[in-house]
Order: structure tokens, then C-alpha cells, then sequence
């Protein structure tokens, strides 16, 4: 690893870090006596607590880390009761304990994925947006949408009795809200116009 990466993979630890040894988490401190580990440890507590929902390997990816030190640090953040999992397709989805409920970890697995969030935020924004529509904006296949939608109809957040509509949308807002920056930029417009008329402790 060059000196370059290196510094790279520090800055971000150390930024992820500085909220992580901030943040109320459940469960039991992690304490090491090696500060390297504590630091990643802390620097994963941080990213699950801004960016709940992310999957294995975008938080070793975007803390840069590797597998195996990713795996180790995530195996005693769970047994110290800091932080939980759920399977989610093939994907792992990590959360800070005891802050979601399953329908919130539901939603932030969506919220997630590029087109069930596409699909949301133009249904939080024009809830009578038809499929062929939000094809169209979304720039993906009708059969995409279709599939997006079952998925979300599956995990009890969409109802397409009489077209797509949203089951939980004041839900779904707070959650794009409160966690806009992890997400994209519709999130974060969508964010800005709504952040006055939503707040959201779970």
C-alpha cells in the first residue's frame, strides 16, 4: 500500500471515528489496547450511525478497509451489542441496536438501492407518478420498475391496489431527511424542501 492510500484510509477513519466516539450507541464500549483498532472501531461506529443500511462492502469500500479487518471489527461491534445485522437479499445490512424498528430497517435497505429510492422520493413528491413515469425519470425499464415495486409491495412499504402509492410515506420522509447525505442528491434536494415540516427521533 502506498503512503498515499494510506493517508487516505486515515483521514476517513479518523473523520468516521470523531463521530463514532461521539455517537450513544448501545451496548458495551469496545475498548482495545491497540489504537489502530480502537480507531477502526470507532471509525465503524460512526459510519453505521450516518449511514444506516449500508451493506458489507460498501462500508469496507468507503472506510477502506480490507475483508477480513472489516469482518473482525463488525464480529465484536455485534457481540458488544453496539451494532446489528439483518440479511437483506444478498446483502448484510448493518444498524446501529435498538434505534430501528424492522419496518425502519425495511426502508433503509430500500432507501438504499438506486431505483426503489428513485421510485420513493418521486412518489413523496407526486404521489400519483404512474409506472410508465417513473421509468421515464428514472431512466430504467419498465420490467425494472415493476420489480422495484413488488419488492417494495413485499416489505409492506408500497400498496399498488389502484396504482403506486406509498404505505408509510411520512415514514419514508423522515428517514430521507434525517439521513439525506448518505444517500444522493435527489435525497438531499428533496430533504431541503421538506426538512421544516418533518422531525424525526427514532
Amino acid at each position: 500500500m502506498t503512503d498515499g492510500v494510506d493517508e487516505r484510509k486515515r483521514e476517513t477513519l479518523r473523520r468516521f471515528a470523531a463521530v463514532g466516539a461521539a455517537a450513544p450507541f448501545v451496548g458495551t464500549a469496545s475498548g482495545s489496547a491497540d489504537g489502530d483498532d480502537n480507531e477502526t472501531r470507532e471509525a465503524i461506529r460512526g459510519y453505521v450511525r450516518t449511514t444506516p443500511g449500508a451493506h458489507f462492502s460498501k462500508l469496507r469500500d468507503d472506510l477502506k478497509l480490507g475483508t477480513g479487518e472489516t469482518q473482525h471489527h463488525l464480529g465484536r461491534l455485534e457481540t458488544d451489542g453496539e451494532v446489528t445485522s439483518v440479511k437483506d437479499a444478498d446483502y448484510r445490512r448493518y444498524f446501529q441496536a435498538g434505534r430501528f424498528d424492522d419496518l425502519d430497517r425495511r426502508a433503509l435497505g430500500y432507501l438504499r438501492r438506486d431505483t426503489p429510492r428513485g421510485m420513493m422520493i418521486a412518489l413523496l413528491r407526486e404521489p400519483e407518478t404512474t409506472g410508465a413515469e417513473l421509468a421515464a425519470a428514472l431512466d430504467v425499464s419498465r420490467p425494472a420498475i415493476s420489480t422495484a415495486a413488488g419488492d417494495l409491495a413485499d416489505a409492506g412499504l408500497l400498496d399498488r391496489s389502484d396504482g403506486y402509492e406509498l404505505t408509510e410515506p411520512e415514514r419514508v420522509l423522515a428517514l430521507i431527511v434525517r439521513y439525506a447525505d448518505s444517500f444522493d442528491a435527489a435525497a438531499t434536494a428533496l430533504a431541503d424542501d421538506a426538512a421544516s415540516l418533518v422531525r424525526y427521533d427514532p
